[in-house]
C-alpha cells in the first residue's frame, strides 16, 4: 500500500515538473520572440515581398523600384515571368535584386516557401504588397508565420480599377488561417525549399517569344514581335 502510493506521488511530481517545464520553456520562448519583434519594427524596410494575384501589384512595385534601386524584390507566383520583365522595363527600373518565386500555388504556398527566403536574406522587416481584395486572409496569414519568425510586418494596398485573381471567401479564410497557425511553430524548424526560383535578370525573353505569351490586359503592355533573321 505504502509502496504504490509512493510510486503514485512519484509520477504525479513527475508530470508536473514535465508541465512546469514546458510552460518555463514556452514562456521563454514568447517573451524572447516577443522582444525580436520589436527590435525588427524599429528596422527600416529591408524587402519588398508581392503576393500575385494581380499585375497592379507588380506595376506598383515597379514604379516603387525607383525610389529604392538596391532593396530586394520577392514576387511571389505572380503574373508571367515575361510580363513582369517587360513591366520593369518600361519603367527603366533596376532588374538586379528581383527574384520570382514560382512554387506556392496559392498564399499558403506562397508564405510556405517565402518565409524560408526571407530567413535566408536575414529581413527584419518587409513590406507586403497586395490588394484589397486579397484580404483580411493575407493579412492574418502574413502577420502569423512572420511575427512567428520574428519578422516586422508592414502592408501596402495597391489600389484596382478591375476584379483581381483573390477572390475571397469566410470559410476560405478561416481554413488558410487555421492552416497558418498549425504550420507557424514548425516553420522554426522545418524549411522548405523552393527549387523555382528565378531572377528577373534570367528571363529569357526571346524564348517566350518563341512559345507566346499574353499579360494581363491591365498591364497595357505591348509585346513586340521577334525580330527575323
Amino acid at each position: 500500500m505504502g509502496l504504490n502510493l509512493f510510486k503514485l506521488i512519484r509520477g504525479r511530481w513527475l508530470i508536473l515538473g514535465i508541465i512546469s517545464f514546458i510552460l518555463t520553456l514556452s514562456c521563454s520562448w514568447l517573451w524572447w520572440n516577443y522582444a525580436r519583434l520589436q527590435t525588427a519594427k524599429s528596422y527600416p524596410v529591408e524587402a519588398f515581398w508581392v503576393l500575385g494575384g494581380s499585375i497592379n501589384r507588380e506595376i506598383y512595385v515597379a514604379k516603387l523600384r525607383q525610389q529604392v534601386p538596391h532593396i530586394p524584390i520577392l514576387i511571389s507566383q505572380g503574373s508571367k515571368e515575361p510580363c513582369i520583365l517587360l513591366l520593369f522595363q518600361r519603367e527603366k527600373a533596376i532588374l538586379d535584386n528581383v527574384w520570382l518565386e514560382l512554387c506556392g500555388k496559392n498564399t499558403f504556398g506562397n508564405f510556405y516557401f517565402g518565409v524560408p527566403i526571407m530567413r535566408q536574406w536575414g529581413i527584419h522587416k518587409v513590406k507586403l504588397i497586395t490588394s484589397q481584395s486579397h484580404l483580411p486572409r493575407a493579412k492574418l496569414m502574413a502577420e502569423i508565420i512572420l511575427n512567428v519568425n520574428g519578422i516586422a510586418l508592414e502592408l501596402d494596398i495597391v489600389p484596382e480599377k478591375g476584379v483581381p485573381g483573390n477572390r475571397e471567401f469566410p470559410l476560405k479564410t478561416f481554413l488558410d488561417v487555421t492552416r497558418m497557425i498549425f504550420w507557424s511553430p514548425l516553420s522554426q524548424i522545418i524549411t522548405p525549399q523552393c527549387n523555382k526560383i528565378t531572377q528577373l535578370t534570367e528571363v529569357n525573353l526571346n524564348d517566350w517569344y518563341k512559345q507566346g505569351f499574353a499579360c494581363e490586359f491591365q498591364g497595357q503592355l505591348k509585346i513586340p514581335k521577334l525580330p527575323k533573321k
